[in-house]
Order: structure tokens, then C-alpha cells, then sequence
């Protein structure tokens, strides 16, 4: 079987506010998107499956929650599932998959953004886009940091004004490594331009 080169990613963290802010972003992400894109949002076991059939419902791009062992493809938007921490690994051939695990939450967290991020630093990528979308806490600022002492990166913070709980996009902005701070109805088009869609 033949699988996607993955050579480019898009990476979206969110928490207190962000399944309706998803709404806002995803259905305006092309279609033709020459990358998977992957949302770690935290919620429950068994939410993100009713996230990822409505964000489908409303959306051009194919979106789905994770399936363990599963293989990233290009065009398609993928949920990580509520309830497990989510790594990205190379198989044999050098193909990213999706691993899942039940190891413990980190600060309360499962899925756990940095840990997801972290997971992605070995993976031969010429560009990742990272999203920090509405939510409470830091999660996500520490793994976007390690990326970015390996990989080429461009980083979005959703702005105060359109956050429900101004908590992740605020500790990217602090600790410097946000390229650019958006309201939430520019993010879609803003990951577009950056992939070249």
C-alpha cells in the first residue's frame, strides 16, 4: 500500500473554548492542503468523536478522531482522541503513524499537546505550522519551543479578543515564539497562505 509523502504539518492546540473555535477554522481550511493536520483539543473520552463528525459535516476537508496505529495523509484533518496521549512515530520505512497511549495525564492533561508536539521532534518535516488556539494554561508552548530547535516553524496565536480563556495563545506570545497574533477568523486563511493553498 502506498502512502503519503509527509513533508509539511499543521498542528492545532486548543482547550476551554476551542470545539466552537474550531469551527472557525477548520471548514476554511483547504481541501487542497498538501498536509494532514492534527488537533490535540482537550476533552473526555468519547467527545471528540461527536467533534470530529460535526467539524466533517461542516467542512470541505475530510476530518476524522485518530485511530490508533493509523497513517498521517496529506488533505486530512485528524482529532486526537479524548481520554489518550497521542505520539507521532516513524515506522520501518520512515512513514508517520499515529501511536496511542494511556500513560498518566501530564498536568491533568490527556491528550497532552506538548507531549504530541515533543513526539514529532525526530520526523524529517521541511515545515510545520503550529495554531494556539483559546484555552486555559500554557499546554503546547514547550512543545512548539523544542520543534523549533529542529524544524523550520511558523506559529499562530489566536488573539485576546476573540479567546474565551486567553491561557495557551498568551504563554506563545510571552515566551516569544509566536510569528504572528490573529483574530480567530483569519487563522484558516492565514494557514492556507502558509501551505501555499
Amino acid at each position: 500500500m502506498a502512502y503519503d509523502r509527509v513533508s509539511k504539518l499543521v498542528l492545532i492546540a486548543s482547550s476551554t473554548g476551542g470545539p466552537k473555535a474550531l469551527q472557525s477554522v477548520i471548514p476554511f481550511i483547504s481541501k487542497k492542503i498538501a498536509a494532514p493536520v492534527l488537533i490535540v483539543q482537550h476533552m473526555p473520552k468519547g467527545f471528540t468523536a461527536t467533534l470530529a463528525e460535526r467539524l466533517n459535516q461542516m467542512s470541505e476537508i475530510d476530518v476524522s478522531e485518530v485511530v490508533d496505529g493509523e497513517y498521517l495523509c496529506n488533505g486530512h484533518v485528524y482529532i486526537a482522541a479524548g481520554g489518550k496521549h497521542l505520539e507521532v512515530v516513524k515506522d520501518r520505512s520512515g512513514q508517520l503513524q499515529f501511536k496511542e497511549n494511556l500513560s498518566d495525564p501530564i498536568n491533568g492533561l490527556r491528550p497532552c499537546a506538548n507531549l504530541t508536539f515533543n513526539s514529532l521532534v525526530p520526523a524529517s518535516l521541511e515545515y510545520i505550522v503550529c495554531a494556539v488556539l483559546t484555552g486555559m494554561g500554557a499546554d503546547g508552548c514547550l512543545g512548539i519551543s523544542e520543534l523549533k530547535k529542529n524544524h523550520k516553524i511558523y506559529t499562530i496565536a489566536q488573539n485576546r479578543e476573540t479567546c474565551v480563556v486567553y491561557g495557551m495563545p498568551r504563554a506563545v506570545v510571552d515566551s516569544g515564539i509566536a510569528d504572528t497574533i490573529l483574530p480567530l477568523d483569519s487563522i484558516a486563511r492565514e494557514i492556507n497562505k502558509k501551505m501555499g493553498v
